[in-house]
């Protein structure tokens, strides 16, 4: 059974809107970082921390896009954005983000779909619901 978690922007939050590019872009600087690491430790850690391949489908433009796998015990993390409605005392909608494990994901996945929650959660100082319905809050109170 799917299982997903939500990426909530606050009214605290960084940014107010987001874009799937935007998600890419911060999930590029992810790579980069992990890279840097790898080297001060003088070995390939990028792989180990990001072992992906960014996908996207024509009929998911936009709006969603996906992670496929490229060693045999990782296989796919869906990541979506879309606007949730505002409350009566926001005046304009905030953006989510949506990280979903499919049925074939693995439990390398879901390590994976949770560190890289935390770490965009982090980056947008925004509030993270994990998979186990828990929250986790990343901007200040």
């Amino acid at each position: 059974m799917a299982s997903s978690a939500y990426i909530n922007l606050v009214p605290k939050s960084k940014e107010k809107t987001l874009t799937v590019e935007h998600v890419k872009e911060l999930l590029n600087y992810y790579k980069d970082i992990t890279s840097k690491t790898g080297k001060q430790l003088g070995w390939e850690y990028s792989q180990a921390a990001f072992p992906y391949e960014v996908k996207e489908k024509p009929e998911g433009k936009g709006q969603w896009f996906y992670l496929k796998g490229t060693e045999d015990r990782y296989k796919m993390i869906l990541i979506g954005v879309g606007t949730q409605t505002a409350t009566s005392d926001e005046t304009e909608p905030l953006s989510y983000i949506q990280v979903t494990l499919h049925d074939q994901s693995t439990h390398g996945d879901k390590a994976k779909a949770n560190e890289l929650c935390k770490f965009l959660a982090k980056k947008l100082e925004a509030e993270l619901k994990l998979f186990t319905g828990s929250i986790m809050y990343y901007y200040k109170r």
